[in-house]
């Protein structure tokens, strides 16, 4: 794909827009921040807190070892269960992510060790989540394999808190889900402290939509909640992007290279295909985007990571991303643009499956739309909700249904010129619905643009596009639901 940079990509929504009610609704920053403080009148016993969710400090020490040497080699000689000791209620460990929250991500994770203790909070600059799925994990079953039935109830009982934004919250629940695959069960639920700039994932499960005023007692506040919170089901949905074998992409951690392959070919495709193919995948959970709203993002990410100093908080990300998104030409066009070359549906064809069919239907993509984005929450953009709510006489004339995060469904979308994604993202309109699906494919077929920009769950990377061959992007939901602890 030629770069959209300076090429005026923007976007535009016109589709029907009505009231009603919908699962998880979008709520301001500045309530949410409120909310987040606890004026409920709720107060916190810092010590009953701690005897709720405080690990026994001998199984503490044995996942901190586990965690830093990598292995659990004779790890049921070095600790031992007394024969009293018993689990606390809700055991609980927390990840922070210190490049979140305007850099707050230390301060936090001092005031978090102060009310836990140090082994269970864990600085995601210095331990991976996989590796406390690998190892941190497997030393509470060895050890509960040994007869150690406190090591046994803290692995059931265990909960986790991620501190974070939309990406890191993903990267765990992408770490966690591994249990899964290898038949390691049960799966710890998940709460989540906002720190990020959308926030979208804690703003749909009830943890607001940005770091709280008061956070000091309201981290307190959140810990309780993590601990007696229920827990609901989120769909989650596998990403696979395959391409012509050779190609190089610098990933966000949220995806990973898997060996070379070759495409599995079970529908309609236009362009040729090589002999074998280079893939990585990944897990979304709340959206998958192709086209300009990636290309801002991609942007935004390389600037806050080459000046920190800018990313001071979430209000001043916004401020950036905003400023950004008007350099790259979301509300105006230059004039030496050729506005034939402008439109998605000149490198991608979208096909989906519907619910109740095992075949391959095509989407026609309108020639005017900028960005296509799948969506499995109500949240998108820092708390809007560009499908907007439907009236139920429009749903049955389209074929779609209501939309929820547990509904094996995913709602597609587009967004084109960026004046009047303007009325979208204050939702006075929504956006420009494609389909609802149960599967997804887009091939890229190249031509005059050498990549296109992509993201998932606000994470981008730029995607090289071959001109001889085509690229795949194929979404396919989990057979496994993720887990989270809902915050209300």
């Amino acid at each position: 794909m030629e770069d959209f940079r300076g090429r005026g990509e923007g976007f535009e929504a016109d589709s029907p827009n009505a009231g009603g009610t919908t699962r998880i609704a979008a709520r301001s920053s500045f309530v949410d921040s409120f909310k987040g403080c606890g004026l409920s009148g709720l107060r916190i016993d810092k010590e009953d807190l701690r005897k709720r969710v405080l690990i026994p400090e001998y199984l503490r020490k044995a996942i901190d070892e586990a965690v830093r040497v990598k292995d659990i080699s004779g790890i049921e000689e070095r600790f031992k269960w007394d024969g009293v000791t018993v689990a606390p209620v809700s055991p609980m460990v927390v990840f922070v992510n210190s490049r979140s929250g305007g850099r707050h991500g230390p301060i936090l994770k001092g005031r978090l060790q102060e009310l836990m203790s140090e082994e269970q909070v864990f600085d995601l600059a210095v331990v991976k989540p996989l590796d406390f799925v690998k190892y941190g994990l497997l030393c509470l079953e060895k050890l509960a394999s040994h007869g150690d039935f406190c090591a046994e109830e803290t692995r059931e009982r265990l909960r986790v808190m991620v501190a974070g934004g939309d990406g890191t919250v993903g990267w765990v629940l992408g770490s966690v889900a591994e249990l899964y695959l290898e038949n390691r069960k049960p799966i710890p639920p998940v709460g989540i402290i906002p720190l990020g700039t959308g926030n979208d994932l804690s703003r749909s499960f009830g943890w607001g939509g940005s770091f709280p005023f008061a956070w000091r007692s309201a981290v307190k506040r959140s810990l309780y909640k993590a601990a007696t919170g229920p827990i609901c089901r989120l769909d989650s949905w596998q990403v696979t992007v395959s391409m012509p074998h050779g190609e190089n992409v610098e990933l966000p951690h949220s995806l990973k290279y898997r060996d070379e392959g070759t495409f599995n070919q079970d529908g309609d495709v236009e362009g040729d295909l090589p002999e074998n193919f280079s893939c990585f995948e990944g897990v979304l959970y709340n959206y998958y985007s192709i086209g300009m709203d990636a290309q801002v993002a991609y942007g935004f990410h390389h600037l806050r990571n080459e000046k920190p100093y800018l990313a001071q908080g979430p209000v001043a990300n916004k401020l950036i991303y905003s400023g950004y998104s008007c350099s790259q030409g979301w509300f105006c066009t230059p004039c030496l643009s050729d506005p034939g070359l402008r439109g998605l549906n000149n490198i991608v064809r979208l096909h989906i499956k519907k619910a109740s069919c095992a075949d391959w239907e095509q989407i026609r993509v309108p020639s005017s739309v900028r960005a296509i984005i799948a969506l499995n929450l109500h949240n998108y953009g820092s708390g809007r909700n560009p499908w907007g709510h439907l009236k139920p006489e429009y749903l049955e004339k389209r074929g779609f249904v209501e939309a929820h995060s547990d509904d094996g469904l995913l709602e597609i979308f587009g967004l084109k010129q960026g004046w009047h994604a303007s009325f979208v993202m204050v939702e006075l309109i929504s956006a420009k619905h494609l389909a609802q699906a149960s599967s997804i494919r887009i091939e890229l077929r190249g031509g005059q643009w050498k990549r296109a920009y992509m993201q998932i769950d606000g994470e981008p990377w730029k995607q090289p596009i071959n001109n001889d061959y085509s690229t795949f992007v194929e979404i396919k939901k989990t057979p496994f639901p993720s887990l989270m602890i809902n915050g209300e």
